[in-house]
């Protein structure tokens, strides 16, 4: 048996030993510098060996309800060794040099994780880790709590190269990575578990407030906003534009990009003062907001092209597709939001929350929703896979509850908490869902079973869906009954020519309902799997045209 009292004593104990050192952030920063690459911004690229998260060998270990679900015969493994993974551990962490950098996870008086990271340093270069992660989250304040760890050893055999989750003690360890994601997303992990337990929800969603005039009344309008979305389907593009609201008074404030702790009041608070942004064809046209603050000197790059002279490419994916770069909120400039806390939705105009999918045949590039079908939206979490994830897997259909890879516990709670929180505010809320794929592709299979594309998605570009947020949040839009999911589509967008999506243009009717039938029939088999499912939200999926 693991003996997680044990463990929590000695992770506690590791800070005091004389085998662990405090740099300050100035000290982590120079030292993690040399072994960086200087651009022609004055940033610094860093080059990871793991280029994406190891979500495949991540682990939770713990009593039954941390540990419900379904594992693969390789996480099963890294369980059953978990004893003896745990024990060798501790002798190794008495030996092994670490860094120590403790920081404060979100900026209120009423939960703010308290955040240790420890860093093994026997490879000097991961000094770049600590450095990274500090410039994330904000520096240590006197606030409530709870306390959390992440011991990193990047060194650790990499044929034993896992991540194990211990939930009831707040500690996590990253064995055989390097790639600053683990951390990052480790800590949020426990936060949004934690949250749990003061009655919130960790939503993986970017948070920002819109200011904008309503169409027919010509009031201006203050409403929050929530974007939820998977890795790289444009979450953190749509949450840090400005979407052209440009008119008198109009305008957005950012908050956050990655995880709020969603709040019964309908309040979202933040989490962090930096953002981990894709960096994946960043343009100064379409993402201006987002491209001003990346190329600042405050910026620091994970595995993104540099070459001998300091020039950065975003469009250069030799080393990896998922190259990454840490911006400052504060970079953000005029866009930056004075706090990173969301008000109750009673202290706004309203709340505005988008669910982005990103799908390539028959869903509608925006969809207006219930709150059942928003309920029913998170509990699909559908989007593509991305090289954030699994590289192997980029592109593949997947579905993740609440568009979030970190949930511990009972998925059917997680839904049924969502739910019973926006209807507890719905006279304030609006629910939107939001396609960056497109329509129109055919993808079609050979002889040996290999996927060959016939013809490419007809895309949504981001000026597009710019364009889409900012009618919505003007309220510029007839909507009408949409035929196949139960929602509602706009009958027209300014500024889009809309009949571009049309489906005719590129199916027969008859093709069109066997891609919608499949595409319910998948929701359906995925929805069965939640028996604890709030009835009204599963019959929405259920209902659906089939």
């Amino acid at each position: 048996m693991i003996n997680f009292d044990e463990i929590l004593k000695k992770v506690k104990e590791l800070q005091y030993k004389p085998n662990v050192k405090h740099p300050s952030a100035e000290e982590a920063k120079r030292e993690a510098e040399k072994f960086g690459t200087e651009t022609c911004f004055g940033s610094y690229n860093f080059v990871s060996t793991v280029k994406n998260r190891s979500a495949g060998l991540t682990v939770y270990i713990g009593p039954p309800h941390v540990m419900d679900r379904k594992w693969s015969i390789r996480q099963n493994e890294i369980i059953n060794n978990a004893q003896k993974t745990v024990e060798n551990l501790m002798h190794y962490m008495e030996k092994a040099p670490f860094v120590c950098v403790k920081r404060t996870m979100g900026d209120n008086t009423y939960f703010t994780p308290q955040c240790t990271l420890y860093v093994s340093v026997h490879r000097k270069e991961m000094i770049r880790l600590a450095h990274m992660w500090g410039q994330t989250l904000h520096s240590q304040k006197d606030t409530p709590g709870p306390e959390q760890y992440l011991i990193y050893i990047p060194e650790w055999q990499e044929k034993d190269r896992q991540i194990l989750v211990f939930p009831e003690i707040n500690v996590t360890f990253v064995l055989g990575s390097d790639y600053y994601g683990e951390s990052k997303k480790g800590h949020l992990r426990m936060g949004m578990w934690n949250a749990k337990k003061a009655g919130m929800l960790g939503l993986h969603a970017g948070a920002k407030i819109i200011k904008a005039r309503d169409s027919v009344t010509g009031k201006l309008k203050r409403y929050g906003m929530l974007i939820f979305g998977l890795t790289a389907t444009g979450k953190t593009t749509h949450t840090c534009h400005d979407h052209g609201l440009t008119g008198k008074g109009e305008g957005i404030e950012i908050l956050q990009d990655d995880v709020v702790f969603f709040h019964p009041s309908g309040a979202a608070y933040g989490t962090e003062k930096g953002f981990y942004l894709k960096t994946e064809g960043l343009n100064p046209d379409t993402q201006k907001v987002i491209y001003k603050a990346a190329v600042s000197p405050n910026t620091i790059f994970e595995n993104v092209f540099v070459d001998y002279e300091g020039n950065v490419d975003f469009n250069n994916d030799t080393l990896t597709g998922n190259g990454r770069g840490v911006i400052q909120r504060d970079d953000l400039g005029e866009y930056r939001a004075k706090g990173i806390n969301l008000s109750s939705v009673n202290e706004l105009d309203g709340l505005i929350i988008a669910f982005i999918v990103r799908r390539n045949t028959v869903v509608p590039i925006v969809s207006k929703l219930t709150p059942e079908q928003a309920a029913a939206a998170f509990m699909l979490g559908e989007s593509i896979e991305s090289s954030g994830g699994d590289p192997k897997r980029a592109g593949e259909s997947v579905r993740e509850v609440g568009t979030n890879p970190f949930i511990i516990g009972d998925l059917s709670w997680e839904g049924n908490l969502f739910y019973k929180l926006i209807k507890a505010n719905e006279a304030k809320i609006q629910f939107y869902q939001l396609n960056t794929g497109g329509v129109g592709e055919i993808i079609e299979q050979d002889g040996n079973g290999n996927k060959i594309i016939k013809r490419h998605v007809t895309r949504v570009q981001i000026p597009e869906m710019a364009s889409i947020i900012r009618s919505i949040a003007r309220g510029a839009m007839e909507w009408v009954d949409e035929p196949y999911f139960g929602t509602k589509v706009p009958k027209g967008v300014d500024g889009i020519d809309v009949d571009r999506f049309n489906l005719s243009k590129f199916y027969s009717q008859n093709r069109v309902e066997e891609l919608v039938k499949h595409l319910v029939s998948e929701r359906i088999e995925y929805i069965e799997r939640f028996k604890g499912l709030e009835p009204k939200v599963f019959n929405t999926i259920k209902n659906q045209y089939h």
